[in-house]
């Protein structure tokens, strides 16, 4: 049942807040950790329909769960009580359903996932995200930027606070000059858009550039890190949560005071991780052993001190390797082979496009020879049996879409 509206004070976000910046030892993690899943399994995961009923002791009592069976049923896991039809109509409008905030991933697999946070909820993610990518944003006003192809009431919540003033960027429209003028000194955008305004030249000065919603390649870093004076950080969020955002030292740390990580070896690789979720920090929807469809690599501890364990690298989506006679490929040692075959290179495209046909697609000008031999080198190594087409054409990203370099669209049947 849905209730009458509430007002949560912006409070909730400050104890979020000072509750992150707080754990700055392992020990302290665990413990919070560990306090903070206990009481949601017992409190909060019982109260939805899909998991009634059941004797919950500990996480592995647990089904693991993906977007496919939260999505066949959405009402059994949320609280309210919303239905997937429900959720796709308020997404539609006003993106409200009661108190509640209903959004949605932007369907880059063709299979959309929806999302429901309450008021409390939408003030605790503010103020976790603040702890980890703007420590100390009481000292000084922030102007913050996101620049994203999909808003939501989510992000409303920072002008709540005195010390931001947030404003949203459509960038599936024409958002340039807006953005100049409101000269942000904090800008949230995915990698393609960032690249875009530093070779736009754009007149903009912010003390803190961050990259989300897709990989970050290092040919994109390179080129935005040129233009951006600030130091360019990393936002992993999506759907599902906030996973990880990387400390003043560039290094992302996952999000473990608020969320659980079951990271299981992928394939033979001892270092390639699969994520499975449980975000302890959402009573509403409840996200318990969900397994995510990215593919990650750990990194070291990091030197900032913050006991959270780091991610060398997102790797990408696990549909997006490419499963080839003789075995896997995942999409980073794709991209390295693209760019590592010729410097002048700034941006490509791998597509596998059958069960042993893979495309390339790279700018003008670029050696096609060199690309060719690259790929044969790394197949010959692996013991693999492909196909490579290697041509030029052009490459501009569309601006509502998320932007994979390396796209698996061979679906067999």
């Amino acid at each position: 049942m849905i209730g009458r509206p509430k007002v949560f004070e912006p409070v909730h976000a400050l104890t979020a807040y000072w509750r992150a910046v707080r754990c700055r030892d392992e020990a302290q993690l665990a413990a919070l950790a560990n306090r903070r899943l206990d009481h949601w399994l017992r409190h909060s995961v019982p109260r939805v329909p899909y998991y009634a009923g059941r004797q919950i002791r500990r996480l592995d009592d647990l089904p693991i769960i993906d977007k496919e069976t939260v999505m066949a049923d959405f009402a059994a896991f949320n609280r309210a009580g919303i239905t997937a039809e429900a959720g796709w109509d308020a997404f539609a409008g006003d993106k409200m359903i009661g108190p509640y905030i209903v959004g949605a991933s932007t369907g880059t697999s063709g299979n959309r996932g929806l999302f429901v946070v309450s008021q409390q909820e939408r003030f605790r993610w503010l103020g976790t995200i603040l702890a980890k990518a703007l420590p100390g944003f009481w000292r000084r006003p922030h102007r913050v930027a996101v620049l994203l192809p999909l808003n939501t009431p989510l992000y409303d919540s920072a002008n709540r606070l005195s010390r931001l003033k947030l404003r949203f960027f459509d960038i599936g429209e024409d958002y340039f000059d807006d953005l100049c003028a409101f000269a942000p000194s904090v800008v949230i955008a995915p990698p393609k858009i960032l690249r875009a305004l530093a070779e736009a030249k754009a007149p903009i000065d912010p003390s803190h550039v961050f990259s989300g919603a897709e990989v970050l390649d290092d040919l994109d870093r390179a080129i935005i890190e040129r233009h951006f004076p600030a130091p360019l950080g990393q936002i992993y969020m999506a759907t599902e949560g906030l996973m990880a955002v990387s400390c003043a030292h560039g290094n992302l740390h996952l999000c473990e005071d608020t969320m659980h990580f079951e990271l299981p070896q992928a394939g033979a690789d001892p270092d390639l991780r699969a994520v499975i979720i449980s975000d302890f920090s959402r009573d509403v929807q409840i996200m318990a052993r969900y397994r995510m469809n990215d593919l990650i690599r750990l990194g070291p501890p990091c030197p900032c001190g913050l006991p959270h364990r780091t991610v060398a690298a997102v790797v990408g989506r696990a549909d997006d390797c490419f499963d080839l006679p003789g075995g896997l490929v995942t999409p980073d040692i794709l991209r390295n082979a693209v760019v590592d075959a010729d410097r002048r290179i700034t941006d490509f495209r791998v597509l596998q496009t059958g069960a042993e046909q893979v495309e390339v697609v790279v700018p003008e000008g670029v050696d096609l020879a060199a690309v060719e031999r690259a790929f044969a080198a790394l197949f010959e190594r692996k013991g693999i049996a492909a196909d490579v087409a290697v041509k030029s054409g052009p490459l501009a990203p569309q601006a509502g879409c998320k932007l994979r370099r390396v796209e698996n669209r061979y679906r067999p049947g």
